[in-house]
């Protein structure tokens, strides 16, 4: 690539991740009364079928649907769009998403990269807590390092089971498989009275659940957003605790080291393109990964439809579906497991149905012979009904 042409796109990098201001548009106002999002949502979402997976795939919004067409036409003509651009913007959304200056997000495409990262942070020796049948993303990272100590217990139990020693607490904000909720209050008491680290994935809960709320308990968090972001996948965020004034310091950012860094981890990315990287970014973008360009340019547009949206607005919607659907389930003699206040709802003995479910245009998923229906801002009560009716059938 010749010098003219990466000056020309250096900017959005150049400018990214150097503290809360950044040069990319904020936040749009929440969308304010039910009709107001209603149509926001009915002009972005266009499902064909009764779609109730959102915590396997998330429906992609119309806008992040033609920006990845009109990115790829760029490239296809020959005039490559600066989806770096997009790369900034989706970052910024996040960190308004969850609460954080921008400089302690660092972008890629894999929580499993970003749990490596935090277990590559340990000391050897040092104990990792963990739920029972949590998310293999979260946690396998830990079981890969021999010389870590890793402790699997019940997720109800979890803040119970921090103990001097532990070093850090890794745990899902929302289990995958049943929709639980960990006790984030109750777990940062926790570590805070042990002096052990919490290191939350939250790709179950951005999107629905206010992490702004509990941001400020978690010392790393990590999310896909494929799920209940609506955005494409090959995004994900990585949340670090502030850098200090001198970010190459012993314990810098929570002590997590940049050991994937490539070009676009240095602080100037378009002058690290060939050799050792001389001066890594000064912010969470020293942990980025080279980004799935056409993913973020979708990434960008469906991130602010949550934002027009609102989180409180979405989170409203999803429970009240969740609960008419568990109150159905109960009427036809279905126990779900517990898992109040969140809109992934879990009914064991029913998997078998989800293949049968599937072919009659209801989509859900089987996780360990449970049924598993998850209820997200596109979705209605004549979605839950149509399930439940089907469900009844047997």
């Amino acid at each position: 690539m010749d010098r003219a042409r990466s000056r020309r796109h250096s900017d959005p990098m150049e400018t990214s991740g150097q503290g809360p201001v950044q040069t990319v548009q904020t936040a749009s106002s929440p969308a304010t009364t039910p009709a107001a999002f209603e149509k926001l949502v009915r002009s972005e979402f266009t499902p064909r079928t009764t779609y109730l997976n959102s915590a396997s795939t998330g429906l992609l919004p119309g806008r992040a649907v033609r920006a990845m067409h009109e990115a790829a036409l760029s490239v296809a003509e020959g005039r490559p769009a600066d989806m770096f651009a997009d790369v900034e913007a989706a970052r910024a959304a996040f960190a308004r998403l969850v609460g954080v200056a921008p400089s302690r997000v660092a972008a890629g495409a894999s929580v499993a990269v970003y749990s490596g990262l935090v277990a590559a942070s340990l000391p050897a020796g040092a104990e990792v807590l963990t739920a029972d049948g949590d998310f293999s993303s979260t946690v396998n990272p830990f079981h890969m390092r021999a010389d870590l100590k890793v402790r699997a217990v019940p997720l109800e139990r979890i803040a119970e089971s921090v103990r001097p020693g532990t070093a850090l607490v890794a745990v899902s904000a929302a289990q995958s498989a049943d929709g639980r909720i960990a006790d984030l209050p109750a777990l940062r008491a926790a570590t805070r009275a042990h002096g052990a680290r919490l290191y939350l994935d939250a790709s179950q809960a951005t999107g629905w659940l206010d992490l702004v709320e509990h941001i400020a308990d978690v010392d790393f968090l990590s999310s896909v957003a494929f799920k209940w972001l609506t955005c494409p996948r090959g995004v994900a965020f990585f949340v670090v605790p502030d850098g200090p004034e001198d970010p190459d310091a012993p314990g810098a950012f929570g002590g997590v080291p940049a050991l994937l860094a490539g070009w676009v981890a240095g602080e100037h990315p378009w002058d690290s393109c060939y050799g050792p990287v001389t001066e890594l970014a000064r912010s969470a973008r020293r942990f980025d990964e080279s980004p799935s360009l056409f993913a973020y340019a979708g990434a960008r547009h469906a991130l602010a439809v949550i934002e027009e949206l609102g989180v409180a607005a979405i989170r409203a919607h999803d429970l009240a579906l969740a609960d008419r659907f568990r109150a159905g389930l109960a009427e036809r003699g279905h126990e779900p497991v517990a898992s109040p206040g969140s809109p992934i709802v879990s009914v064991p003995g029913l998997g078998v149905r989800q293949a049968e479910l599937s072919a009659a245009g209801i989509e859900v998923s089987d996780r360990a012979g449970q049924l598993r229906a998850a209820f997200h801002l596109y979705n209605t009560e004549a979605d839950v009904d149509r399930l439940l009716e089907a469900l009844g059938a047997s």
